[in-house]
C-alpha cells in the first residue's frame, strides 16, 4: 500500500532520531510516519544551512516546501552523505581563493612566469655567491666600514627576500616595484663619515718597520735635523753673565757721557788716555743710541757737501769712526779725543794742529761736548777762511732758547745762513765766518751754556 522512502536509509544519520523499521502500518501509523517526516526534511534543510552561509535557515511550514525537497533530491545523486556534502564546499572555497589569486591578464602571468625563473636561479647558485661574497670579503681591507655594512645589508636583505620566495611566491604590489628613494647625507654627516674611515684605515695599518720607513723616504729628508740644544746650567749662565755684561755696559756708558758733558775737554782728553777701551765701550753705546733715530745727523751733512765744489777742504771735529770722510770726496782733516781710525789725529779741539785759515769747511756733528763749547768755536773761526762754512748739528734737547745761542754764535765772527728745526731728535744750523770775533776773551756768553745730553736707566 505504501512504498519505503528514500530518507529511511539517511534517518539514521541524525543524533536525536532512531532508525525506521521498513514494514507496513496502518493509516494511524501512517499519520505518524508523515509528521517525522518533516521532522526530518527540517532537520536536514537546517544543517544545509549552517553549511551552506549563503542560504539562511528556514524552518518547514507547508506541503509546497516538501515538494521542493523532493525535487532537490531528485536532482542529486541517491544515497549522499553529509560527509561528501562538507567536501564539496571545501573544494568551492578552494577554487574561489584560487580565482582570487590568478593573475588577469597576460603581463602579470609573464611576471609570475619570471618570478619563477629568478626563484630557480637563485636556488641553483646559492653555493656560487657565497663562495664569491667570501672572496671578496677576504681581498676587500677593512678600510671603509660604511661599504663592509652595506654589503652585509645587501647579502641579509638577499638571503631574507631567497627565504620569503622559497616560503611563498612574492605577490606582485605596487609597493614592491616602486624603487628605493637614494639616501641623501648632511655635510656634516658626510665629513663624520670621511673622519672615521680615516680613523678605521690608521686604525688597522700595519705598522712599517724602520729599515723600509728610511729606505721609502728621499733623500733629503733622511738626514736627521740638528738636535735641539738642551738648557743646561752652562747655558744659561753664559746668558746670566752676558746680560749682566750688558748691563754693566750701560751704566759705563751713562758714567762716561755724564762725565764729558760736565767737564772740560782736557778732562776727557786725560780719562780716554789713561783707559783707551772706554772710549770704544762710549763710541758703541753712543751709535747704539743714535741708530734709533730716523735720520742721522752725519748723513744729512755728507750730502749738503756733496752738492758743494770737491776741492773744498773739511775740518771734522769730534769724527768718531770718521763716516763723514768716506762718505765724501773732499779732503777731510778729522780730530778726536781718542783714535777708532788711522785717519784720526788724537787732540783736544780746542787746539788742533792747523794752520790759521787753512780749511773751507768746519763740522761739528754732535761734538759740542763739555764746558769749554767758547774754546771749539773760537777754534773754528781761527782755521776757517773768510766767508767759509760753519755747520753745527746738536740734539734738539740741549737748546733751551735756540736765539740766544744764535745770537752769542754772531758775536765770535760768524753770521746765520740757515737753520733747520724740522727734526725731532736734532737742529741743523748754517753759519759763516764774517771775520775774528767781535768781543774779548773775559766777556760771558750765556748762550752758548747747553742742557747736558743725559741717558736715563732703563
Amino acid at each position: 500500500m505504501f512504498e519505503e522512502p528514500d530518507w529511511a536509509e539517511e534517518a539514521p544519520i541524525a543524533a536525536c532520531l532512531q532508525p525506521v523499521a521498513s514494514r507496513f502500518r496502518p493509516a494511524a501509523a501512517s499519520q505518524i510516519k508523515g509528521s517525522k517526516h518533516r521532522q526530518l526534511l527540517a532537520t536536514l534543510r537546517v544543517l544545509e544551512a549552517a553549511s551552506l552561509s549563503h542560504q539562511p535557515p528556514n524552518l518547514p511550514g507547508s506541503d509546497s516546501e516538501e515538494e521542493e525537497v523532493v525535487e532537490r533530491k531528485k536532482k542529486c545523486p541517491k544515497k549522499a552523505s553529509f560527509a561528501n556534502v562538507f567536501t564539496e564546499i571545501e573544494e568551492k572555497r578552494k577554487k574561489q581563493q584560487q580565482k582570487q589569486h590568478l593573475p588577469d591578464s597576460d603581463s602579470e602571468k609573464k611576471e609570475v612566469e619570471k618570478k619563477k625563473c629568478r626563484k630557480g636561479a637563485l636556488r641553483g647558485s646559492d653555493s656560487a655567491a657565497e663562495e664569491k661574497r667570501k672572496g671578496r670579503c677576504q681581498k676587500q681591507a677593512p678600510s671603509n666600514p660604511a661599504q663592509h655594512l652595506d654589503s652585509v645589508d645587501q647579502t641579509g636583505s638577499l638571503q631574507a627576500w631567497e627565504s620569503s620566495a622559497t616560503d611563498d611566491p612574492p605577490k606582485p604590489s605596487s609597493e614592491t616595484t616602486s624603487p628605493q628613494p637614494s639616501r641623501t647625507l648632511s655635510r656634516k654627516q658626510w665629513r663624520n663619515r670621511q673622519k672615521n674611515k680615516r680613523r678605521h684605515k690608521n686604525k688597522f695599518r700595519p705598522p712599517q718597520p724602520l729599515d723600509s720607513a728610511l729606505a721609502t723616504a728621499p733623500t733629503e729628508e733622511t738626514e736627521v735635523p740638528p738636535a735641539p740644544i738642551q738648557d743646561s746650567q752652562e747655558t744659561r749662565a753664559g746668558a746670566l753673565r752676558a746680560r749682566m755684561a750688558q748691563r754693566l755696559d750701560g751704566a759705563r756708558f751713562r758714567y762716561l757721557n755724564e762725565q764729558l758733558y760736565s767737564g772740560p775737554s782736557s778732562a776727557a782728553q786725560r780719562l780716554f788716555q789713561e783707559d783707551p777701551e772706554a772710549f770704544l765701550l762710549y763710541h758703541r753705546g753712543f751709535q747704539s743710541q743714535v741708530q734709533k733715530w730716523p735720520l742721522q745727523p752725519v748723513d744729512r751733512i755728507a750730502r749738503d757737501l756733496r752738492q758743494r765744489p770737491a776741492s773744498l777742504v773739511v775740518a771734522d771735529f769730534g769724527c768718531g769712526d770718521c763716516r763723514l770722510a768716506s762718505s765724501i770726496r773732499n779732503t777731510v782733516h778729522c780730530f778726536d779725543l781718542a783714535s777708532l781710525d788711522p785717519k784720526v789725529t788724537v787732540c783736544d779741539m780746542a787746539q788742533v794742529p792747523l794752520e790759521d785759515e787753512s780749511v773751507d769747511v768746519a763740522v761739528f756733528c754732535l761734538s759740542l761736548m763739555g764746558t769749554n763749547i767758547r774754546d771749539f768755536l773760537e777754534e773754528a773761526n781761527r782755521v776757517l777762511k773768510t766767508g767759509g762754512l760753519l755747520k753745527v748739528a746738536e740734539v734738539s734737547s740741549r737748546f733751551e732758547d735756540v736765539r740766544t745761542f744764535l745770537g752769542a754764535v754772531t758775536k765770535l765772527g760768524f753770521k746765520v745762513i740757515s737753520k733747520d728745526l724740522t727734526n725731532s731728535h736734532f737742529f741743523l744750523f748754517d753759519f759763516e765766518k764774517t771775520g775774528p770775533p767781535r768781543v774779548g776773551p773775559k766777556a760771558q756768553l750765556s748762550g752758548l751754556k747747553l742742557q747736558p745730553c743725559l741717558y736715563k736707566r732703563r
